[in-house]
């Protein structure tokens, strides 16, 4: 994973405030509309027989079938985000890992170094003597609970459980086992408010998620050297909170 957060204080500096805050949220979801993204990862698997699932239904299955195969999954990523109110994109970059059974680190290195431990409690800071801060875009009990919900629903796409996203969305699928795409698109009217459509594409492991918000704003996550790891170190394990 690389060294964490090098620096001895946090500097709440423009830039640093925005990327933080839109770390914590995970995908730029504004706090306002995490409460819609948060009932993809409630909703019980037998309600995806609402879902419609077109376009070869039984690549999906195959596809969600593969992703589940690995226990853990280390990779790097780029996350670009383009918004209405930015010239520029926003681009971070970093490593992350994922454990099925205990959630996601996710570690920035650019544009600047912190780590982040996504789990069922929600998003959480590391700083550099390794003590857990709650992540800027978690703060109110609101916040928590719906950024913990988005971080349930990030650790069900990487591990290929897709049931919840079923029940939410109009599934796509195209292409083979070794290189597919998925289109996602909102059939709940309270969603598509939101949202207007994710989208996957990989192989053998997730490669990329974009995300479209109902607004225009988009962003994207591309996965690069992606290996499969079956626990995690020892060290990961204390990022964790585990013994």
């Amino acid at each position: 994973m690389g060294t964490l957060n090098r620096r001895s204080s946090w500097r709440a500096t423009p830039a640093r405030l925005l990327c933080a805050t839109r770390v914590a949220a995970l995908f730029a979801v504004p706090l306002a509309g995490v409460s819609a993204l948060a009932t993809l990862c409630i909703a019980p698997a037998g309600a995806a027989t609402s879902a419609s699932v077109a376009g070869n239904p039984s690549l999906v299955a195959t596809i969600a079938a593969h992703l589940a195969e690995a226990k853990g999954v280390r990779a790097q990523f780029k996350q670009t985000q383009t918004l209405a109110a930015m010239r520029e994109p926003l681009v971070s970059t970093g490593s992350l890992l994922f454990v099925r059974d205990r959630g996601v680190l996710w570690e920035i290195d650019t544009p600047y170094r912190t780590t982040y431990v996504i789990d069922d409690a929600g998003v959480n800071e590391v700083n550099a003597n390794g003590q857990r801060t709650r992540g800027s875009g978690a703060r109110g009990a609101g916040g928590a609970h719906g950024v913990a919900q988005v971080s349930r629903m990030m650790r069900a796409m990487l591990g290929g459980d897709l049931s919840a996203l079923y029940a939410q969305f109009n599934v796509d699928a195209r292409g083979t086992t070794a290189h597919w795409q998925m289109q996602l698109t909102p059939n709940q009217p309270q969603l598509a408010q939101s949202i207007r459509s994710l989208q996957m594409a990989g192989g053998a492991y997730l490669q990329t998620l974009r995300i479209t918000l109902a607004n225009g704003d988009v962003t994207q996550i591309d996965f690069t050297g992606s290996t499969a790891v079956d626990a995690p170190s020892s060290a990961e394990r204390a990022l964790f909170g585990a013994s």
